[in-house]
């Protein structure tokens, strides 16, 4: 005959229960994993940007956040296309924009069209125009050219223009 001296261990008092669960040293080990990865996936894989301004509506509204993949440049170069952020200073100050044209392309604007190595620039993207004006010029070996898709705007009003590869954080993905 046994006799079990170990006294069963006592529930935990209501709030611990409610906050931790029943296996506090679980539910905390649990906590712990989940923000190491949350940190280490928006410091290294996704960098989260919130739309301010109007440049890209509407494919961005002012508020709106999106993420930027931070990975997908290390296996593929900048498309003609793609929604970029580029880096201003630091990791967190960036533009959102459209990525439209590529190295040692020769890009004009002419009308509010974007020519890019004399041809016109197909822009389903681009909702309203004004006649914006840019004189030809040619992109170097390591520049690309960003604008944003609201171009219903005065161009002085718009930031755009040549960027480095080093700058082009990566694509918006979602």
């Amino acid at each position: 005959m046994s006799i079990d001296t170990a006294a069963a261990a006592p529930d935990p008092p209501a709030w611990q229960r409610v906050v931790l669960g029943r296996r506090p040293v679980r539910t905390l080990a649990r906590i712990t994993v989940v923000i190491a990865v949350a940190v280490v996936v928006f410091t290294f894989v996704l960098l989260p940007v919130r739309g301010v301004g109007v440049s890209m509506d509407p494919t961005i509204r002012p508020g709106e956040f999106v993420l930027v993949s931070l990975l997908t440049y290390r296996w593929r170069a900048p498309a003609r296309g793609d929604i970029v952020a580029v880096r201003l200073a630091g990791r967190r100050a960036v533009y959102v924009k459209r990525l439209v044209a590529l190295p040692g392309e020769r890009l004009a604007m002419r009308g509010g069209q974007m020519m890019i190595n004399g041809e016109r620039l197909d822009e389903p993207y681009v909702i309203a125009r004004q006649a914006w004006n840019l004189d030809e010029t040619e992109l170097g070996p390591d520049e690309y050219f960003v604008v944003g898709d609201n171009r219903g705007m005065p161009m002085a009003l718009h930031t755009m223009g040549t960027t480095s590869r080093a700058r082009l954080l990566g694509p918006v993905i979602f």
